[in-house]
């Protein structure tokens, strides 16, 4: 079987320097524990994989449940709404959610909150919406998945179907934003993708994800003592918010930062290669569909460009493949969350991974999307999800050898 060693890429970019990370301040994590039934998401300990790839442990950063949705969007959302409305308000950002609650009674039905998003995204955006009883209007590609669609529209959102990919649904969130701001509307765009003009709201996105990178390090030394610290981080690469919000939180000389995207939509992969940004077109055919984008956020880039130390790229079946392992040690994930693991077999297939995946390292996969499609979950397990005809590369079966 060929390994594919190409699908690994060590960041001609990367830099180790100690301590140039940046923590983000603890009212982000304040705010958030502030929210009527947040709760952490479970760091889950997986021996099996730890033995399988050969290293000392493997944890998984399990987000299948925050705020009643399957996923960490949320994290972000909730705290880039409340400093789009702290900017409408001109004040400081909101201490809690209580305080931003209030504030947005106050608006009431005259605030509309919009976005673009590929499935999970949206539906936080909706969700906090809801939640502070705003309206939102949610801009979808037009080949998302009905389960999807429909889990968005369960939040009360009014749905835009875009003909085309993610990105030109981005694309038309921004002009109808736009559009609704020369007409004295106020929506207000809450984006996690960015592009020139537009990095404020992108940017307090990443920074909502901080609370995730809190709670690993608080649990991972509640399982292995005050001194426990991660060597390799694993995230999942849509348009790179999550994985820069990572590298701002983690990435030091001790803590590396590994990428996994589809082998349909590389964006960030092919642009590390090249040194620039770099636009991948669509279609993105692949079935981890959180993670379809064809081009990394402009406000992610610089932090990206520096502190990732590799990209991997995989395969539909190689994402299957790790949602059927998954399940097996009793993890539920969808192929998006799924493929850091894919990932980190693709990983122990490069010749130079072992100055990462050494025998005393403890790697933490980030999963970040539970079970959106139950009917597809239920196919994968039964071995009849079918796949895209050109995605042909077989996974790697560390359990085998």
């Amino acid at each position: 079987m060929a390994h594919f060693e190409s699908d690994v890429l060590w960041n001609p970019a990367w830099s180790a320097l100690e301590g140039w990370t940046e923590r983000p301040p603890d009212v982000v994590e304040r705010f958030h524990r502030s929210i009527p039934g947040f709760a952490e998401s479970p760091l889950v300990s997986v021996p099996v994989i730890a033995e399988q790839v050969g290293v000392g442990h493997v944890f998984v950063k399990h987000e299948v449940e925050r705020l009643g949705l399957p996923s960490f969007k949320v994290v972000g959302a909730s705290w880039a709404v409340g400093a789009v409305i702290a900017e409408l308000l001109e004040r400081p950002v909101f201490p809690t959610f209580g305080a931003l609650t209030e504030a947005a009674s106050a608006l009431g039905s005259t605030v509309v909150l919009s976005t673009a998003t590929d499935g999970n995204h949206g539906r936080a955006v909706a969700h906090v919406a809801r939640l502070l009883g705003l309206g939102s209007r949610i801009f979808v590609p037009a080949d998302m998945a009905g389960p999807r669609v429909d889990a968005i529209r369960r939040e009360g959102a009014e749905i835009e179907v875009v003909a085309g990919t993610y990105d030109d649904a981005v694309r038309r969130a921004a002009e109808e934003a736009t559009r609704a701001r020369a007409d004295g509307r106020r929506e207000l765009l809450v984006s996690d993708t960015s592009w020139p003009g537009y990095t404020r709201v992108p940017e307090a996105v990443v920074l909502g994800y901080s609370t995730i990178f809190a709670e690993t390090r608080h649990q991972l030394a509640a399982a292995l003592g005050p001194e426990a610290s991660i060597d390799v981080a694993l995230t999942p690469v849509g348009v790179g918010a999550f994985a820069s919000a990572a590298v701002r939180s983690l990435a030091s000389g001790s803590c590396s930062v590994v990428t996994v995207e589809p082998a349909a939509a590389d964006c960030l992969w092919q642009s590390l290669a090249a040194r620039e940004r770099v636009t991948v077109p669509g279609p993105h055919e692949s079935t981890m569909a959180g993670l379809n984008c064809g081009e990394v956020s402009l406000a992610a880039w610089p932090m990206l460009q520096r502190g990732v130390r590799a990209a991997t790229r995989v395969s539909d079946l190689e994402a299957v493949a790790a949602v059927r392992d998954l399940a097996a040690v009793g993890i539920a994930s969808s192929e998006s969350g799924a493929a850091s693991l894919a990932g980190l077999r693709r990983l122990r297939l490069d010749s130079r991974a072992g100055s990462l995946l050494r025998p005393s390292s403890t790697v933490v996969l980030f999963d970040t999307e539970g079970v959106t499609d139950p009917a597809g979950y239920d196919a994968i397990l039964a071995g009849t999800a079918t796949m895209h005809a050109d995605d042909d590369r077989e996974p790697d079966h560390a359990t085998d050898r």
